[in-house]
């Protein structure tokens, strides 16, 4: 059975494209097929795994819009994932599905479509709470929100996890939130490790092992095209290769995903 995995947050700036690259290329890694799908206008994901936003012959934008199958968009990545790409022209697809009927469905329709001939897919949703944050949760089985450690991280938090609860009470009555994963992670700092301390406190939001470290490595990867985990063995692709080991044995067997407690 296909599992759809949301990677969201409305701030900016949190390694949610990192956290979907990684984790698919380590799942890929295991054997599994992997499709990522890109919410972002931006199109970080799409250009930081090779493939150039600007020069798209198709995109999500027209199969969100039901203009073509989404078939017709799939692209390969160099690491055998499969992507659904993105560009700016997203954003104009967002304002015309806020005037459509079920406007939250359009990716949960589409990939309906194609769900059958992957065993994962992993969806970058855009730093905002608009319709393609809801796309993206309301066609998700689980949503993780990846969390920088550092002042500030927990800002939108709760208006995030409100929004979670929305989706869960009205378009997705079976989106799990799996917790908070903290990125951007120094162990040497206090700093660090009040601020999961905080968001634990503050919002009782499970906060997902192993910490994701701060590397230059991440910055180097989406520069090369790739993915951190592509020839590379630092505690960034470590890292997440245990969180996708601990996802696949979660989703097969219900095992436990292991939780993080800093040290005080």
């Amino acid at each position: 059975m296909t599992r759809v995995l949301a990677v969201a947050n409305q701030k900016g700036g949190v390694a949610k494209t990192t956290t979907v690259a990684s984790l698919g290329a380590a799942m890929a890694e295991q054997g599994r097929r992997v499709l990522l799908v890109d919410l972002d206008p931006q199109g970080s994901l799409t250009f930081s795994l090779g493939h150039d936003p600007d020069k798209l012959a198709v995109s999500i934008h027209e199969v969100l819009l039901g203009d073509v199958e989404p078939d017709t968009a799939l692209l390969e990545t160099p690491e055998g994932m499969t992507l659904l790409p993105a560009n700016i022209d997203l954003a104009g697809a967002e304002a015309m599905l806020l005037m459509r009927a079920g406007r939250e469905y359009a990716l949960k329709r589409a990939l309906a479509k194609i769900g059958d001939r992957f065993d994962v897919v992993i969806v970058d949703c855009p730093p905002s709470l608009g319709v393609l944050t809801l796309n993206g949760l309301t066609a998700a089985d689980d949503v993780i929100v990846p969390l920088q450690c550092e002042t500030l991280a927990h800002r939108g938090v709760g208006q995030f996890l409100r929004t979670v609860d929305d989706v869960q009470q009205i378009t997705n009555a079976d989106l799990v939130l799996l917790g908070a994963l903290p990125t951007l992670y120094d162990s040497r700092t206090t700093h660090s490790r009040d601020v999961i301390l905080d968001v634990v406190d503050r919002y009782q939001l499970p906060v997902l092992a192993p910490p994701i470290p701060r590397t230059v490595r991440f910055a180097e990867a989406s520069a090369s095209g790739a993915s951190v985990l592509a020839g590379r063995k630092n505690k960034g692709a470590m890292a997440y290769r245990e969180l996708a080991a601990a996802l696949l044995k979660h989703w097969k067997s219900g095992k436990a995903l292991p939780t993080f407690t800093p040290e005080v």
